[in-house]
């Protein structure tokens, strides 16, 4: 399994930004003449030109982010910040950040967190996201998720029942709504829109429109939604 400081990502996934680099440096490997610096600002512009192309790909799909009804949120509905969320319960970055973006939903009310099942790290995270949006049945998604996001250490089947158990979840319902065509499509729906993105690792975060590329340790979430507000309003 791959992995970046702040992120994991699939397996076989490749990062954008390190094609990006991988191209500038063969373009100008064969250019003798070529100083670093002119690598470094080609490097920015082609930064630059993913950053616009992913922009405008999640504008292209803000509605099926944002607004899809399959989707868990957090927070109210009538927010003036969407933050949409990719994660894999088994990705310990998207647990280190998980504090800091509760904190703010909780302190900000006009910010909602719109939680898209992402599992592509292991198999049990399929049975958790599963799991998750089937705990939806019962009205114990929040308190299911937020278990499951506070659980350290390897994930294993048994933690994810014991954590169903502990968050007042009915086990075997739970067990037989996880099959559910609607479960199936949303997870699906989450895969295509994650492809159409080019959203490759977890977490992958969007605050309004704009695709967050930094790592995940170092966003300063409030800041983000103040940068959303001011596009929206400058």
């Amino acid at each position: 399994m791959g992995t970046r400081l702040g992120h994991n990502r699939l397996p076989d996934g490749v990062f954008m930004k390190n094609i990006w680099l991988f191209a500038a440096a063969l373009l100008f490997s064969t250019a003798a003449s070529a100083a670093p610096a002119d690598v470094q600002d080609y490097v920015r512009r082609m930064e630059a030109a993913q950053a616009k192309d992913r922009d405008q790909r999640v504008a292209s799909n803000i509605d099926a982010l944002a607004n899809n009804p399959g989707s868990p949120s957090i927070g109210s509905p009538q927010a003036d910040v969407t933050i949409v969320e990719f994660f894999d319960y088994a990705c310990p970055y998207c647990k280190a950040a998980e504090p800091r973006l509760m904190a703010l939903v909780k302190r900000d009310k006009g910010v909602r967190l719109v939680l898209k099942e992402f599992p592509i790290l292991t198999k049990p995270s399929m049975v958790a996201a599963r799991m998750a949006l089937a705990a939806r049945k019962q009205g114990k998604y929040e308190a299911y998720h937020l278990a499951m996001m506070r659980h350290q250490g390897q994930l294993l089947v048994s933690d994810i029942d014991e954590l169903a158990k502990s968050s007042g979840l009915d086990v075997a319902r739970l067990k037989r709504d996880m099959n559910a065509p609607d479960v199936t499509d949303e997870l699906l729906a989450n895969f295509n829109l994650a492809r159409a993105i080019r959203a490759f690792q977890t977490p992958a975060y969007i605050v309004g429109t704009h695709v967050l590329s930094s790592e995940s340790a170092s966003i300063d979430f409030a800041a983000e939604v103040a940068a959303a507000r001011k596009r929206v309003n400058p």
